[in-house]
């Protein structure tokens, strides 16, 4: 069930038997020379989507920009400063809650969002902190990796080569929501280097082609799906539970 799909009054009698929506929030970022762009709001998105249409909770649109400076001196890489991202996630939640909204759940797709999204967290509750009322929502995010059981099933399809940036998982997750978008681009070396970077310059200069630590030729479509399986299993559960505790 997805919010935008829906009419108003549809959402309105959602509200009368649940209180929780799940919100895919990425990134639009280089992911080396054949990952989708979308990769890091894709991969959420498509997990999210399949898990709301089997277990009928609604899911968000898809936040689809985040904190990716780093990855500047690569064509196509769009941003936002933190704070600019802050303000965004405080008035989509207050959005939500001002219909009634009570859960939210927000599951993310790049790592570079996490200190931004834990510290809108520590915002969105202030106010009612010092106010010393009790806040009427809860909010909660997940990196869709680190779902239960998630990373077995990339580690067994990916002993070797997985990476940490466009990583053969997350390529493959793609690859399974997107067929038509497949990539066959010749990398090398075949495992990108690792290390470290400061600005999107050293970034450019360390990682050429965009890949740390990974070799995402290894991604097919069905072993993406294989992924999304798992991780929209792991969502279901842990979703249905959040959505029933009290806001």
């Amino acid at each position: 069930m997805q919010l935008h799909l829906c009419a108003w009054p549809e959402v309105e009698t959602y509200l009368k038997r649940s209180k929780g929506i799940v919100i895919p929030i990425g990134s639009t970022e280089q992911h080396g020379p054949n990952g989708l762009l979308g990769t890091d709001a894709l991969c959420p998105e498509i997990i999210a989507r399949e898990a709301g249409e089997e277990a009928g909770f609604l899911v968000g649109p898809t936040f689809n920009v985040g904190c990716a400076q780093h990855h500047l001196a690569f064509p196509g890489t769009i941003t936002l400063r933190p704070s600019t991202m802050m303000a965004a996630m405080e008035d989509w939640i207050d959005s939500l809650v001002r219909h009634g909204f009570r859960q939210i759940y927000f599951l993310n797709g790049h790592g570079g969002n996490i200190g931004t999204i834990q510290a809108t967290f520590a915002e969105s509750y202030a106010p009612w902190s010092f106010d010393a009322d009790p806040c009427p929502y809860t909010l909660k995010f997940r990196n869709w990796w680190e779902l239960p059981g998630v990373m077995d099933v990339c580690k067994q399809l990916f002993p070797t080569g997985d990476g940490s940036h466009a990583t053969a998982s997350e390529v493959a997750v793609t690859y399974y929501g997107y067929p038509q978008a497949v990539k066959d681009v010749s990398m090398s070396p075949k495992i990108a280097p690792e290390g470290d970077f400061t600005d999107a310059a050293d970034y450019r200069r360390n990682f050429p082609d965009g890949r740390i630590g990974s070799d995402p030729s290894q991604a097919t479509p069905e072993k993406g799906a294989k992924i999304v399986a798992a991780a929209k299993k792991a969502l279901i559960k842990e979703a249905q539970a959040f959505f029933g505790a009290k806001g």
